[in-house]
């Protein structure tokens, strides 16, 4: 299918054993087996398909030897979410689900719904952003270990969890000392870093979630920076009921970074998000509402310094 930019587009299902893909118009369909044959055969016919890109959902993994293969053939590759995509095969009224109809649904939506600025593939942005998340899964396995050790247990059972936490807490380290590298040692990934530890109370492990998962700030408007994050309050209302505002949606692992730190920042360390917090807090809003408006007021700010090349520098009447 020809998409916006005049590319050929094809949407690929990728499973465990094998993926199915889809050219739109002409119409033209074909399974691949998932191995190094497999993806030899589905590069050729993509070529000889003239096509531009190859879009295909996030699938715990399992395409990520494919759009390796495909990006090495100069193919572009552009990866959705599986939710976005079936939820735009409902509206459409295809209730159908098959991996041959998965596959053609992939690229009716990527031809409907173009990527966004900042969301294209950025090799060193991967590596950070699997680097980052493997640091936040050993940090959810320590606290949830950490919350075992607090029940009665035996002395062999208490002795295995503090090796574990020791290791584990080894291996966070190692991480975090490996994240600050490869962002220091980036140079595009450096000057965002100082731009964002620039803000009080942000430090380098909540940048380099940043950089990892909102590649976006700087380039799209504060409305769709709040929204990516998850911090947007949508509206609840249906003729004259007014409902409570609520956030939804969003980046769950980067707002949980950017959450703990404006509890940082909104409390002690940064004057103008202490201010606003203050004032919130007047007005009788809870703590959690008015953490979660400076969490939304932060990543507006980051965007717009991003945007300009800016440091923290906020008008003497802001603090």
């Amino acid at each position: 299918m020809m998409a916006q930019n005049g590319l050929i587009v094809a949407g690929i299902d990728v499973a465990k054993d094998k993926v199915d893909a889809c050219i739109r118009s002409p119409s033209q369909r074909r399974t691949f087996a998932s191995n190094h044959e497999g993806r030899r055969q589905l590069t050729s016919w993509l070529r000889r398909h003239k096509v531009g890109k190859a879009v295909m959902e996030a699938s715990g993994g399992y395409e990520g030897d494919w759009a390796r293969a495909l990006r090495k053939a100069n193919i572009a590759v552009r990866i959705v979410d599986p939710k976005r995509v079936r939820s735009f095969a409902q509206s459409a009224g295809r209730l159908a689900k098959n991996d041959q109809i998965d596959a053609e649904m992939i690229a009716w939506f990527a031809d409907t719904f173009q990527e966004a600025p900042g969301q294209g593939y950025d090799e060193e942005r991967e590596q950070l952003r699997q680097m980052v998340t493997a640091r936040q899964t050993l940090l959810d396995l320590q606290t949830a270990l950490q919350n075992k050790g607090e029940h009665s247990m035996p002395g062999a059972v208490q002795r295995m969890q503090a090796r574990l936490l020791k290791k584990m807490a080894a291996e966070i380290a190692a991480l975090e000392a490996a994240i600050e590298a490869k962002v220091r040692t980036t140079r595009h990934f450096a000057e965002l870093a100082e731009i964002i530890e620039s803000v009080p109370g942000l430090a380098g492990t909540t940048s380099a979630g940043l950089i990892a998962t909102m590649a976006e700030l700087g380039q799209v408007n504060d409305k769709i920076a709040a929204a990516l994050l998850g911090a947007a309050p949508y509206d609840d209302d249906s003729g004259k009921r007014r409902g409570s505002r609520h956030i939804k949606g969003g980046r769950r692992r980067i707002r949980n970074i950017l959450y703990m730190a404006c509890l940082g920042a909104a409390t002690r360390h940064n004057p103008v998000l202490k201010a606003f917090y203050r004032r919130l807090l007047a007005k009788g809003k809870p703590k959690k509402v008015a953490l979660v408006a400076c969490m939304r007021k932060l990543i507006v700010i980051l965007n717009v310094m991003i945007e300009r090349r800016q440091k923290w520098n906020p008008p003497p009447h802001a603090v």
